[in-house]
């Protein structure tokens, strides 16, 4: 995670259970990046399996829309930086190996004091 305090965290709790729920919290997270904002997404609980590789891909909230994974690189193209936790990989039956790529990981101890310093934090 970077030295800078970010500017607003969301906490994706959302996962693969809601997909319609997930196209809003990463196009706030573009907006917010794109406007200049330093913003993190911590990924933790059922969300933490989006971070799977192919997960991400075969998820569309809408019938013939975009894939939850197009929405994540729009937020990451826009300068959004994802963080999983690293206690919901184990709860997930998941291990590093098994993330589509690599993202920090930290436990929510390690995590809190920088999504706590955020000047916004959004739970998703």
């Amino acid at each position: 995670m970077s030295e800078q305090a970010p500017d607003l965290v969301i906490i994706l709790i959302t996962g693969k259970e809601n997909p319609k729920r997930l196209p809003s919290a990463f196009s706030l997270a573009s907006i917010a990046a794109a406007m200049e904002q330093n913003v993190v997404m911590y990924f933790t609980g059922p969300p933490t399996e989006l971070l799977g590789k192919g997960v991400a891909e075969t998820i569309f909230p809408l019938e013939g829309g975009k894939s939850v994974a197009e929405f994540m690189a729009l937020a990451e193209d826009n300068g959004v930086q994802i963080i999983g936790c690293a206690q919901s990989l184990d709860l997930n039956g998941m291990t590093a190996d098994d993330l589509a790529r690599p993202v920090p990981l930290l436990t929510p101890g390690k995590a809190l004091p920088t999504l706590g310093a955020a000047g916004k934090v959004l739970t998703w």
